[in-house]
């Protein structure tokens, strides 16, 4: 799925879930280095498990981080 992300640098998140675990997560733009340890981090992780963990994220001053968009993603996948 690509789920385009709002309010932070990345924009757009791509992910591949298989019987409701993780299988791939990529974050276009945005700060690659904790892009990158988030996507290892996430993977093989339960969709419930990652979004009880990263939501409601803030990235500084922004009301919203990578990690939180990246929850919003999994729950509208959810839908």
């Amino acid at each position: 799925m690509v789920y385009k992300a709002s309010g932070v640098c990345c924009t757009e998140i791509t992910f591949e879930v298989e019987d409701n675990i993780i299988k791939n997560v990529n974050f276009k733009g945005g700060c690659s280095g904790n892009a990158a340890g988030i996507s290892k981090l996430v993977v093989g992780m339960p969709v419930d498990e990652v979004i009880a963990k990263l939501e409601g994220t803030k990235c500084g001053y922004k009301s919203t981080s990578c990690p939180d968009q990246l929850t919003k993603a999994l729950k509208e996948w959810r839908k």
